[in-house]
């Protein structure tokens, strides 16, 4: 059983030649993000409901 957080990138973004991708991983109680052209640069991690708030932010400035 794999037990290593596996990191996640949108659909979306798969060909569609776009250089600014995100990545997601599930951490139980929190959300990790990583710049997924830089997978061993910074990470973000925020707890569930920071993400939702996130989420909810850019969804509005849209």
């Amino acid at each position: 059983m794999n037990t290593t957080p596996q990191w996640r990138k949108s659909s979306h973004s798969a060909g569609s030649g776009e250089s600014h991708c995100v990545e997601l991983v599930d951490l139980a109680a929190a959300i990790g993000v990583r710049d997924s052209k830089d997978p061993e640069g910074s990470k973000l991690v925020l707890e569930r409901r920071e993400f939702g708030e996130l989420v909810r932010a850019i969804k509005a400035s849209y």
